[in-house]
């Protein structure tokens, strides 16, 4: 696997747990970039809205445009996250997280 397959995968990842994590399941692309960035992943805003886009395309979230970018998790998303579901292209959380 790539390096870039690689760093991809554990972005899309955290995309989705934070979403989880959220009581609404939703953030704008501000706070995601925020919270790649706290979690070691300096990228673009562009980059973020890249990754929301392939979420998107998964069915992992639900993307609204509104000026900002706002992404929202779906059931699917959450499966994921909590390492239900496994989907090609979105990194696996480690056991106990």
């Amino acid at each position: 696997m790539s390096f870039a397959k690689l760093i991809a995968e554990d972005q899309r990842f955290i995309i989705l747990r934070v979403l989880s994590e959220d009581a609404g399941y939703s953030h704008n692309e501000y706070v995601i970039q925020a919270a790649l960035e706290q979690l070691g992943h300096h990228i673009s805003a562009d980059a973020v809205r890249t990754q929301a886009a392939w979420l998107a395309e998964q069915g992992l979230v639900t993307v609204k445009e509104s000026g900002v970018l706002i992404a929202t998790l779906t059931q699917r998303g959450d499966d994921v996250a909590q390492g239900r579901v496994t989907v090609p292209g979105v990194k696996r959380p480690r056991p106990g997280l």
